[in-house]
């Protein structure tokens, strides 16, 4: 059962993975943001959902033969009939692009059954196909071999390092054109909450900045006098 409630998650996707980010950092958390992933469609939504997560090991040729994936309970497949709705699936490829962590067909039942999104610190294969599906899909780049001449599929919904970001079941995955950032589950409504109030208030700040005002005293808001106007300007915009 979800623990991530609907409010939180409308409000995370109304902000962007840097104000997540910045979030993050005052509470000490460093390094929450996945590195080196990029979304495979430029139009892609923000992804928001709690991860469910798939580890692989480097792969031993004698246990990973093609007929493995004949195993119903092969966890690479499980896993995808598992990931719950609403949930993002992430996969720990230890960094290796050089093997597909999955391909489109997989993508397309994850999107068929619901899931949020889906996040690789490896590559997948027909990425062009993903592009094109209305899910949410980020990776290091392109991978065409299959995951299996690289990968053994070995662990389901258990704690994992995804491009060195820590990630535990049910942490919440935000992604947008940026990248993608955890946030721990405990922490989710409260950043939430902060996220939306920064987004407002930078709002503000970037439409002064463009007025020809000084970042001085405004960012951050050192003046009182810059209060004073962002209480102003969230009752004219209604925020």
């Amino acid at each position: 059962m979800s623990n991530l409630s609907e409010a939180t998650r409308n409000k995370l996707k109304t902000v962007s993975t840097a104000t997540v980010a910045t979030a993050l950092y005052k509470r000490g958390l460093r390094i929450q943001c996945i590195q080196d992933v990029h979304p495979l469609s430029p139009d892609q939504p923000t992804m928001v959902g709690e991860a469910f997560t798939l580890r692989y090991m480097p792969a031993r040729e004698d246990l990973n033969k093609l007929e493995v994936f004949r195993d119903r309970a092969h966890p690479q497949r499980k896993a995808v009939e598992d990931c719950p709705p609403g949930a993002v699936m992430v996969i720990d490829s230890r960094k290796n692009a050089r093997a597909a962590s999955a391909g489109s067909i997989l993508v397309a039942r994850l999107m068929k059954r619901g899931v949020a999104g889906i996040v690789t610190d490896g590559g997948f294969r027909d990425s062009p196909e993903i592009a094109k599906l209305s899910i949410p899909a980020y990776h290091h780049r392109p991978a065409s071999p299959t995951n299996l001449t690289q990968h053994q599929a070995i662990d389901i919904n258990v704690p994992i390092g995804c491009g060195d970001a820590p990630v535990f079941p049910g942490d919440v995955i935000v992604g947008d054109g940026e990248g993608v950032v955890v946030i721990p589950a405990h922490l989710a409504d409260e950043i939430a909450d902060e996220a939306v109030e920064m987004t407002a208030f930078e709002d503000f700040v970037t439409e002064e900045v463009m007025k020809g005002r000084s970042i001085l005293g405004l960012y951050p808001a050192t003046d009182e006098q810059v209060l004073k106007d962002f209480a102003a300007w969230r009752m004219a915009k209604k925020r």
